[in-house]
Protein backbone atom coordinates (compact mmCIF):
# COMPACT_ATOMS: atom_id res chain seq x y z
CA UNK A 1 0.00 0.00 0.00
CA UNK A 2 1.51 3.33 -0.99
CA UNK A 3 1.24 6.72 0.66
CA UNK A 4 -0.93 8.11 -2.13
CA UNK A 5 -4.08 6.45 -0.80
CA UNK A 6 -7.11 8.64 -1.18
CA UNK A 7 -8.68 7.38 2.04
CA UNK A 8 -7.33 8.57 5.35
CA UNK A 9 -8.26 5.96 7.97
CA UNK A 10 -8.79 8.50 10.73
CA UNK A 11 -10.79 11.04 8.77
CA UNK A 12 -13.80 12.36 10.67
CA UNK A 13 -17.18 12.60 8.94
CA UNK A 14 -18.30 16.10 8.16
CA UNK A 15 -21.51 17.31 9.74
CA UNK A 16 -23.63 19.80 7.86
CA UNK A 17 -26.26 22.15 9.18
CA UNK A 18 -29.84 21.57 8.06
CA UNK A 19 -31.13 24.07 5.51
CA UNK A 20 -34.05 24.40 3.13
CA UNK A 21 -37.12 22.24 3.38
CA UNK A 22 -35.55 19.92 5.98
CA UNK A 23 -34.97 22.88 8.31
CA UNK A 24 -38.52 24.13 7.73
CA UNK A 25 -39.93 20.70 8.62
CA UNK A 26 -37.82 20.67 11.76
CA UNK A 27 -39.01 24.17 12.74
CA UNK A 28 -42.65 23.17 12.18
CA UNK A 29 -42.17 20.03 14.27
CA UNK A 30 -40.71 22.12 17.07
CA UNK A 31 -43.58 24.60 16.85
CA UNK A 32 -46.11 21.76 17.04
CA UNK A 33 -44.34 20.12 19.95
CA UNK A 34 -43.98 23.42 21.73
CA UNK A 35 -47.70 24.16 21.25
CA UNK A 36 -48.53 20.72 22.62
CA UNK A 37 -46.36 21.39 25.69
CA UNK A 38 -48.05 24.75 26.30
CA UNK A 39 -51.50 23.18 25.94
CA UNK A 40 -50.53 20.36 28.30
CA UNK A 41 -49.18 22.85 30.82
CA UNK A 42 -52.35 24.95 30.68
CA UNK A 43 -54.62 21.90 30.97
CA UNK A 44 -52.76 20.48 33.96
CA UNK A 45 -52.45 23.90 35.61
CA UNK A 46 -56.21 24.45 35.48
CA UNK A 47 -56.79 20.93 36.86
CA UNK A 48 -54.24 21.56 39.64
CA UNK A 49 -55.95 24.81 40.59
CA UNK A 50 -59.24 22.90 40.59
CA UNK A 51 -57.99 20.61 43.35
CA UNK A 52 -56.31 17.72 41.55
CA UNK A 53 -53.05 17.46 43.49
CA UNK A 54 -51.47 14.96 41.07
CA UNK A 55 -51.68 17.56 38.30
CA UNK A 56 -49.07 19.70 40.08
CA UNK A 57 -46.43 17.18 39.04
CA UNK A 58 -47.50 17.55 35.40
CA UNK A 59 -47.48 21.33 35.71
CA UNK A 60 -43.73 21.11 36.14
CA UNK A 61 -43.26 18.21 33.73
CA UNK A 62 -44.65 19.91 30.60
CA UNK A 63 -42.14 22.79 30.67
CA UNK A 64 -39.37 20.19 31.00
CA UNK A 65 -40.71 18.50 27.87
CA UNK A 66 -40.62 21.87 26.11
CA UNK A 67 -37.00 22.45 27.16
CA UNK A 68 -36.09 18.98 25.91
CA UNK A 69 -37.84 19.70 22.59
CA UNK A 70 -35.81 22.88 22.16
CA UNK A 71 -32.62 20.99 23.04
CA UNK A 72 -33.34 18.29 20.45
CA UNK A 73 -34.34 20.89 17.85
CA UNK A 74 -31.03 22.69 18.36
CA UNK A 75 -29.01 19.48 18.07
CA UNK A 76 -30.79 18.35 14.94
CA UNK A 77 -30.60 21.77 13.32
CA UNK A 78 -26.88 22.12 13.93
CA UNK A 79 -25.91 18.56 13.15
CA UNK A 80 -25.34 17.41 16.71
CA UNK A 81 -22.46 19.76 17.40
CA UNK A 82 -22.25 20.36 21.12
CA UNK A 83 -20.63 23.06 23.18
CA UNK A 84 -17.36 21.23 23.57
CA UNK A 85 -15.28 21.06 20.49
CA UNK A 86 -14.08 17.68 19.36
CA UNK A 87 -10.84 17.29 17.48
CA UNK A 88 -11.05 17.51 13.70
CA UNK A 89 -10.04 13.87 13.45
CA UNK A 90 -10.78 11.18 16.00
CA UNK A 91 -7.64 9.79 17.51
CA UNK A 92 -6.61 6.26 16.66
CA UNK A 93 -3.90 4.56 18.64
CA UNK A 94 -0.73 4.49 16.53
CA UNK A 95 -0.42 0.72 16.86
CA UNK A 96 -3.88 0.30 15.29
CA UNK A 97 -3.49 2.63 12.29
CA UNK A 98 -1.68 -0.05 10.29
CA UNK A 99 -4.41 -2.57 11.02
CA UNK A 100 -7.08 -0.07 10.00
CA UNK A 101 -5.31 0.70 6.72
CA UNK A 102 -4.93 -3.02 6.01
CA UNK A 103 -8.65 -3.57 6.68
CA UNK A 104 -9.59 -0.69 4.39
CA UNK A 105 -7.32 -2.08 1.66
CA UNK A 106 -8.97 -5.49 2.08
CA UNK A 107 -12.40 -3.87 1.75
CA UNK A 108 -11.27 -2.08 -1.43
CA UNK A 109 -10.00 -5.38 -2.89
CA UNK A 110 -13.31 -7.08 -2.09
CA UNK A 111 -15.23 -4.25 -3.77
CA UNK A 112 -13.05 -4.52 -6.89
CA UNK A 113 -13.45 -8.31 -6.96
CA UNK A 114 -17.22 -7.99 -6.60
CA UNK A 115 -17.38 -5.43 -9.40
CA UNK A 116 -15.32 -7.69 -11.67
CA UNK A 117 -17.51 -10.69 -10.79
CA UNK A 118 -20.71 -8.82 -11.56
CA UNK A 119 -19.24 -7.53 -14.82
CA UNK A 120 -18.34 -11.12 -15.75
CA UNK A 121 -21.90 -12.23 -15.00
CA UNK A 122 -23.30 -9.46 -17.20
CA UNK A 123 -20.90 -10.37 -20.02
CA UNK A 124 -21.88 -14.05 -19.75
CA UNK A 125 -25.57 -13.17 -19.92
CA UNK A 126 -25.12 -10.95 -22.95
CA UNK A 127 -23.17 -13.49 -25.04
CA UNK A 128 -25.27 -16.13 -26.85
Amino acid sequence: MDSSDSCDPVEAPTVTRLTGSEAVKLHLTLAGGFALCIAGFYFEFTRALGGNSLSWAYVFEWPLFAVFAVYMWWNMLHGGRGRRRSPAKPSVAPEHVGMLKAWQEHQRQLAVAETEFRQGERDAESTP
